[in-house]
């Protein structure tokens, strides 16, 4: 069985600064109200590369990554 990757978002350490947005807006978004979310939880293969720089550059370190069946 192939693993897929969920995005995670400890919502305690988010602060919306944008910075995931902004490194992979198909995976998350700014909405109007300027808080940040994840349009896309479980990423194709062909975004994971700006997803986890996304999870990396996040300020608050509020962005995981986590294996799921």
């Amino acid at each position: 069985m192939t693993k897929r990757l969920k995005v995670v978002v400890n919502r305690d350490l988010c602060d919306s600064h944008g910075v995931c947005a902004g490194t992979a807006p198909e995976v998350f978004d700014l909405g109007e109200d300027d808080q940040m979310r994840v349009v896309v939880s479980y990423p194709p293969e062909v975004h994971l590369e700006a997803v986890h720089a996304a999870v990396r550059g996040c300020p608050k370190g509020a962005l995981s990554l986590v294996e799921e069946d």
